[in-house]
């Protein structure tokens, strides 16, 4: 297996084995590449404990670190997962708010380990990018939004 040159290491309390198996079940390209543990105690845990996970989430590479109770995550760092449709909107977002995480507002919402997500509409990023009034309505829009609706951002950007 070869070493990645970049990737995104995810710090967990004790859990990096199971949000990276959750990732792998939730998104298309992800998978748990390899489970390491620990060869000697840690200050967060012992020998033979999970220390890190290798692990993809929709083609990026990543490790999870089980690093204890020390830092803890914000949204200063977010997965954004641009999404086709409604549908495919609702089923990554069910499965994060569903799973023990937390909605929040435009399209955010944190997993049950503290990661915050951005699931975006396609439909959300394009009224933005055409600009003008139709990116103020869809604006305007999503900021009454939790999870983003496609047909209401649609509609907003026709006025």
């Amino acid at each position: 297996m070869s070493i990645p040159k970049n990737t995104i290491c995810l710090w967990y309390d004790k859990d990096a084995e199971a949000a990276a198996r959750f990732y792998a079940q939730t998104f298309p390209d992800s998978a748990v590449k390899a489970v390491h543990r620990a060869p000697g105690d840690f200050p967060s845990g012992k020998a033979g404990d999970v220390l890190t996970v290798e692990f993809t989430v929709l083609g990026i590479p990543c490790l999870g670190l089980n690093g204890g109770p020390l830092f803890r995550h914000s949204e200063a760092f977010s997965f954004q997962v641009a999404t086709d449709d409604q549908e495919e909107t609702d089923r990554y977002w069910n499965a994060i708010v569903g799973n023990g995480g937390q909605e929040s507002a435009c399209g955010w919402c944190k997993d049950r380990w503290g990661i915050s997500w951005q699931i975006t509409p396609r439909a959300l990023t394009e009224a933005f990018m055409a600009g003008g009034e139709e990116a103020k309505r869809a604006f305007a829009a999503m900021m009454t939004m939790r999870k983003i609706d496609v047909a209401a951002i649609e509609a907003a950007r026709r006025g």
